[in-house]
């Protein structure tokens, strides 16, 4: 799902209680049992025109229970006249979640409820359906005169297309639209902005969030001095906010998040307080933005009722003007560079308040242990802060929270009991990064759909205790539960999307219960003592994407069931017991696979030709098996390998939305794999999908590598090691540019070194040793930068960085002001000979003796000797003096 729809649901809930501010309540009025015919017939045309899946529109109908068409789903009439004045067939935030909505076109015949007066089609898919056509072509003028009445016009993420800049006089007739939503729709600048200039004065509620508006925010906005509540948000917008908006004196919501607003946070607030909007602004959102700076003083702002200025690049510490904003409701500084302390006096006004983030920051939170806060909060996300060690016993105060994260804030405590009595009505909870200990209590008691529970990396043990059937993800990862997980039988009917036990200490058999679970997505089950086979009831997973379970006992050969998980795209079986061979249906059935890693079981015969079909294939990994035969040749269909670069670092379920009634939460789970790396084995996750990684190392595959492995120019990995391969190293194997570790060693390669390979200069492991490779090492700055052993056991190889050189190294001297010095003296070295030496010898003692030798045989030629030091060292003494005296 994508990350928008969790963007466009974060102000949801408050602007639809605006939307609806702003219109009467209408309903049908018991005294009118029928709707008229002409409306009823034009929505029955229009009913023609869509398609319904799911029987959104089954009260729809022409028989005699279903005639009066004030009573079908969506339509409200007037209680005077019978006219339809209300339809709104917006799906739901939880149908949406599930693709539950209508499609098709939008039928010309609802221009016959000239009564219409609130239209919202959102969250439908009406894709190429020319809406501002249909309201406003040039055929039916007269028919643009019986929408004067409408007042809403809702058509959010309807998937239309460009609006026709020809179409912008319907607003100028239109004066009585009040409320207009065309969020989410991608409509570009052009398209839109030519709508602004003409819109009326009289619009209170403008919605233009989530399209492709680009430059500064226009001043058309100034004159919509009517304009109560404005969405420019997840736009493309640049620069500050415009001086005008502190003049708009009846603005109440201002939401600008996701653009690419810049400036100092005081200077974009200097702009909002310098008139009439700083009495008025009730809700200010710059979340996600490039504004920088400190908080500046917020104290005027005192109607302010919601915040949001996290996920900028703000800084400091937080100032203390937000204690005195006493009708905030929402404050929400995450993702910032925030430093200080917090204690509990900066809350001591905030009696209002409803939510509070203040994640990812660098905050420490000094709250006694007997607090009890002015607040009741229902959404509190402290995540990163330091709060530790004990758990925070002000929570239990908090008896409205549905929504809990204080992941790794470096609790080091057992969870007490009252805790999990508050925690019933809680659909989301984050504990993980701590490290809480004991026993986790039934959770099944839990109350709320699709429960989100994160208890990942913490010290719990003991078994693991009764789940809530309605959770979507569920991750119990990096603990210390031990025991079987036969309790999975028992659950008849769930809303599992993620569940992930990894890393613990769990044994026995894998359930045979799967076909209870067709809703997972992710199921990671790895680094336990499972054992015995797969059970064959995991094929009955056709939702399934991610497979682990890697690292544990398992035996016996892969099911054939496996093959109808179509939807897979990570299976990681690595580090089993799993015998057979690899299955032709892998390559055959299950072609959306990113990463297949079947590392360390005892796989045999040969790699079938079916894995070529495997065009998404990123990680392929088959190593320490007992495979044999030969590399195929149409590994070169790995379509994502000749890629050289991938859009998106994550593997995984990212940017994804948990939708519970009336509220929204943002989750994600990367997949990860461990990948033997420089020798050691490394974890990918936020990064996986920039590896293109092919290991066949530790087999017993034979004969030369297929040329066609060097098409696959987008690996960073390639791994042979430890093989029977003959033959020559592919002459072409530079062009794998993108490569930074190929390991080649100990096969039976012969002939040269390509000097191809010395054009890899982002190759940081290599190790081509112990094969039959001859001739002199490439000259080239890469391949002399490796230690000599990346080459030991090649006898024939020479040149540097080896010691023994090549023969044409012996008569042509290297070149380099070393090489030339060690030359000098290799060339110095040839006239020392033995008669050198000898010589040495014989004048030695010919001057020694020569004169020592008379001097002690002869007394009269010794004292003469002697006085002549004497006097020399008189004479030395005496200039010394003089000239001592001189100066």
């Amino acid at each position: 799902m994508s990350s928008k729809l969790f963007l466009l649901l974060e102000y949801l809930a408050l602007s639809s209680v605006i939307l609806f501010q702003l219109e009467p309540r209408l309903g049908a009025s018991n005294n009118i049992t029928r709707c008229i015919d002409e409306e009823r017939e034009a929505l029955l045309t229009f009913k023609q025109s869509l398609v319904d899946e799911y029987g959104v529109l089954s009260s729809w109908g022409s028989e005699d229970g279903q005639k009066d068409c004030c009573k079908w789903r969506g339509v409200r009439c007037s209680n005077t006249t019978g006219h339809v004045k209300v339809l709104n067939l917006r799906t739901s935030d939880y149908e949406f979640a599930r693709r539950k909505f209508l499609k098709g076109k939008i039928s010309p015949a609802l221009l016959k409820l000239r009564g219409l007066r609130h239209l919202d089609l959102s969250k439908n898919d009406f894709g190429g359906s020319p809406v501002p056509e249909f309201i406003g072509s040039s055929q039916q003028i007269e028919v643009v005169s019986q929408l004067h009445s409408l007042k809403t016009l809702v058509l959010r993420w309807c998937y239309l297309p460009p609006i026709n800049p020809s179409f912008i006089w319907l607003f100028n007739l239109s004066t009585s639209i009040e409320t207009l939503d065309l969020s989410d729709n991608h409509l570009p600048s052009s398209s839109v902005y030519p709508w602004l200039f003409n819109l009326s004065r009289n619009i209170l509620h403008l919605d233009l969030g989530f399209n492709h508006l680009q430059g500064s925010i226009p001043k058309a906005f100034q004159h919509m001095v009517s304009l109560r509540f404005l969405s420019l948000a997840s736009n493309e917008l640049e620069g500050g906010i415009p001086k005008f908006f502190g003049n708009m004196c009846s603005l109440n919501q201002l939401y600008l998040p996701r653009n690419k607003l810049s400036g100092q946070l005081s200077e974009l607030i200097q702009n909002l307080s310098s008139g009439c909007t700083v009495n008025s602004l009730e809700g200010l959102c710059l979340y996600a933005n490039d504004i920088t700076g400190p908080i500046p003083d917020l104290g005027r702002f005192l109607s302010l009722k919601v915040l949001k200025l996290g996920e900028n690049h703000l800084n400091g510490t937080i100032n203390k003007s937000l204690s005195h904003l006493f009708k905030l409701e929402t404050l929400s500084l995450d993702g910032n560079s925030f430093t200080g302390v917090i204690s509990e006096t900066f809350f001591s006004n905030m009696s209002n308040l409803q939510m509070l983030f203040l994640a990812d920051n660098s905050l420490t939170l000094k709250l006694s242990h007997d607090w009890v806060p002015a607040f009741q909060l229902k959404w509190l996300s402290l995540a990163s802060c330091k709060m530790g060690p004990h758990f925070p016993n002000w929570l239990q105060t908090q008896n409205q929270l549905i929504s809990l994260d204080i992941s790794n804030i470096g609790i080091s405590d057992t969870i007490p009991d009252w805790f999990w009595d508050l925690s019933i009505e809680l659909f989301f909870l984050n504990l993980s990064n701590n490290h809480i200990s004991g026993k986790l209590p039934d959770l099944s008691v839990l109350k709320s759909d699709d429960i989100v529970i994160d208890i990942s990396s913490n010290n719990f043990d003991g078994p693991i205790p009764p789940l809530p059937s309605n959770s979507t993800f569920l991750n119990l990862s990096k603990n210390k539960f031990s025991g079987s997980i036969t309790f999975l039988c028992s659950i008849v009917k769930n809303t599992w999307n993620i569940f992930d036990l990894s890393s613990n200490l769990l044994s026995g058999g894998l359930p045979d219960c799967w076909l209870n679970f067709n809703s997972l997505s992710i199921l990671n089950l790895a680094n336990n003592r499972f054992s015995g086979k797969i059970p064959d009831s995991m094929g009955f997973l056709h939702n399934i994407r991610t497979l682990s379970l890697h690292n544990n006992r398992l035996n016996g050969e892969l099911p054939s069931s496996l093959k109808n998980c179509s939807k897979l795209r990570v299976l990681d079986l690595r580090k089993n017991a799993l015998f057979g061979e690899v299955p032709t249906w892998v390559g055959g059935s299950l072609q959306n696979l990113i990463i297949l890693s079947l590392k360390s079981n005892n796989f045999h015969g040969n790699i079938p030709f079916q894995l070529c079909h495997l065009a998404f294939i990123q990680v392929l990994d088959l190593s320490l098996n007992n495979i044999s035969g030969k590399i195929p040749k149409c590994f070169s269909n790995f379509s994502m390998m000749i890629q050289e670069k991938s859009s998106n670092p994550i593997i995984g379920l990212a940017n994804e939305i948990l939708v519970v009634p009336g509220y929204i939460y943002y989750f994600r789970y990367l997949d990860n794999v461990l990948l033997t790396w420089k020798g050691s084995e490394h974890e990918y996750k936020s990064t996986l999908g920039f590896v293109k990684y092919l290991d066949l190392s530790s087999n017993k595959l034979c004969e030369a590598i297929p040329e066609e492995i060097t098409d696959l120019v987008g690996l960073t990995a390639l791994n042979l090691s430890r093989n029977n391969l003959t033959g020559l190293i592919p002459p072409k194997i530079g062009q794998l540019k993108s490569l930074d570790f190929l390991d080649l060693s100990r096969n039976h390669f012969s002939g040269n070194i390509p000097s191809s390979l010395s054009l890899l200069s982002g190759l940081s492991v290599l190790d081509l040793s112990y094969n039959s490779l001859s001739g002199k090492i490439p000259l080239g700055t890469q391949l002399q930068s490796f230690n000599a052993s990346v080459y030991a056991g090649n006898l024939e190889l020479c040149g540097l960085p080896l010691p023994n050189k090549c023969a044409d190294e012996e008569s042509t001297p290297s070149p380099g002001r070393d090489d030339d010095a060690n030359t000098l003296e290799d060339e110095d070295d040839q006239f020392i000979t033995l008669g050198f030496y000898v010589s040495l010898t014989l004048g030695f003692f010919v001057g020694f003796w020569g004169v020592c030798g008379t001097l002690m045989l002869n007394r009269s030629w010794r004292y003469g000797y002697y006085n002549f030091l004497t006097g020399m060292k008189d004479w030395l003494y005496a200039a010394a003096a003089m000239n001592k005296s001189n100066l």
